[in-house]
């Protein structure tokens, strides 16, 4: 097991929790609410092909790719951060759009939303607190799973399930090639954890029962004398902390996949992907062994695979 048991069950339950919501804010959208913030696709007529589809999701994301590659040499690290706090803002304000879409009084909701959106990607972005951190992580991906659902359905229009099973047997090819071969995946979290001093992902720092002492003791002995000479205590003691990590696209993939067969297939089947992928992810945290990377991306492939299967069948 790559962690405790603790740690284990923390990182399944962020990550169920993380689907769930996602679920009931794609609902939501799918349900009478319009996309917030321009982020609508525009309607294309006739629907296009499945090739044009392919080709269009496989072009934005190497974009995407190749943008944070170019950032990252030049070090723009400052420039990453506000565009991180801007991405932030929209998927929360989106997801606080949604829920507070139930409330009783109609109304637009989605400036009130960034009400709410703008002071926790604050925190998170620029004064890394870890609680805030996986909160917000909680409410981020929900919020880009649905514009992602609803981009999905403009390029693929019927041929949706077609167009993510094709895409997953691809990004967990690239997973696979970033993690084992070219380790883009092992750089691209530690320029994240290092210089920018933050994760796309859920991030649990967790030490072992000596170095809690260790921890503890600083604590007890510096806390009176400032934060300043805590932290500068904590590097001198060279406390060993162990890092249990697991990336954003680990969880918007499934949310964005389970989205999909919401609307096409309804409530059931979508539970069912995310009972499927949640053990995939529980499955490769039990094999995993410690200190070693591993591309999660064929694990949660394979566990979405099965769960398309048995979902057809009850369908």
């Amino acid at each position: 097991m790559k962690h405790n048991f603790k740690i284990t069950l923390i990182l399944i339950l962020m990550f169920v929790i993380t689907q769930i919501i996602g679920l009931f804010v794609i609902s939501t959208y799918n349900n009478g609410l319009s996309l917030p913030y321009g982020m609508e696709p525009p309607e294309i007529e006739p629907e296009p092909s499945l090739t044009i589809g392919i080709s269009s999701v496989l072009f934005a994301f190497t974009f995407a790719i190749i943008l944070f590659v170019l950032l990252m040499k030049l070090n723009a690290s400052t420039f990453i951060r506000v565009w991180y706090f801007v991405v932030t803002i929209l998927a929360l304000g989106l997801t606080f759009t949604a829920l507070l879409f139930y409330l009783p009084y109609k109304a637009d909701y989605s400036y009130i939303a960034l009400l709410f959106a703008i002071p926790l990607a604050y925190i998170k972005i620029f004064k890394r607190n870890i609680y805030v951190h996986n909160i917000s992580e909680l409410l981020i991906y929900p919020g880009i799973g649905a514009v992602f659902v609803s981009f999905l359905f403009s390029v693929f229009g019927g041929k949706a399930v077609i167009g993510i099973v094709i895409f997953l047997i691809l990004i967990s090819f690239y997973d696979i090639w970033a993690v084992w071969h070219s380790e883009f995946m092992q750089k691209m979290a530690h320029y994240q954890i290092s210089t920018l001093q933050m994760f796309t992902g859920f991030f649990v720092p967790y030490a072992n029962k000596k170095e809690r002492k260790k921890i503890k003791l600083i604590k007890d002995k510096y806390q009176s004398q400032g934060t300043e000479v805590l932290e500068k205590q904590f590097r001198k003691s060279r406390i060993k902390v162990n890092l249990a990590i697991l990336g954003g696209g680990d969880v918007i993939f499934p949310i964005i996949t389970t989205g999909i067969f919401f609307v096409l297939y309804g409530l059931i089947s979508a539970v069912i992907l995310i009972f499927f992928s949640s053990l995939a992810v529980l499955s490769l945290l039990i094999m995993a062994k410690k200190g070693k990377f591993y591309p999660a991306m064929p694990f949660l492939s394979i566990g979405m695979f099965i769960g398309m299967i048995v979902s057809w069948f009850v369908y």
